[in-house]
């Protein structure tokens, strides 16, 4: 289990220098452009869940992952190395989870930077970035359980 908490805790230490150089190097707003038009890093903070949703709900979002983190460690320890595909899914949203949570217990936001102009989607984090690519592994590994299972039992008569 130390293992995934090591990348969890990379992951939040990644995040929070990133989100430090953010708040430090740059005033709020400002832009710069690294591909002109596609991604720029851009000073933004949010008050809200994702897209800036119940904005100004601080409390609540600080209580629900609090409950989401104890979760994760406690699934995490009943997992142990049985399925490493979930757990380094976990490893990956716990790290997300406690950047974002610390952003708000300290700032009351949480400081978003990395803006694909592109595609116009909203301005997020490496923490961000780390939640949907564990719940992105999450869902791929659910998915294919199911097949994985007719595959083994494949040949193998029910015993009801």
């Amino acid at each position: 289990m130390l293992r995934y908490i090591f990348v969890a805790l990379a992951i939040l230490g990644l995040d929070q220098w990133t989100k430090w150089l953010v708040v430090d190097k740059m005033d709020l707003y400002q832009t710069i452009p690294l591909w002109e038009g596609v991604f720029h890093i851009t000073s933004h903070r949010n008050r809200g869940a994702a897209f800036g949703i119940l904005e100004n709900q601080q409390w609540l979002f600080i209580v629900v992952t609090v409950l989401v983190v104890v979760g994760i460690l406690v699934y995490l320890a009943r997992l142990k190395e049985s399925q490493p595909p979930m757990s380094w899914s976990l490893a990956l949203i716990l790290g997300g989870a406690l950047g974002n949570l610390l952003d708000r217990i300290r700032m009351g936001e949480v400081v978003d930077f990395l803006d694909f102009r592109w595609i116009n989607y909203p301005i997020f984090n490496v923490a961000d970035s780390a939640i949907v690519i564990g719940v992105g592994i999450m869902l791929l590994y659910t998915l294919r359980q199911p097949q994985e299972k007719e595959r083994l039992t494949e040949g193998v008569e029910d015993p009801r």
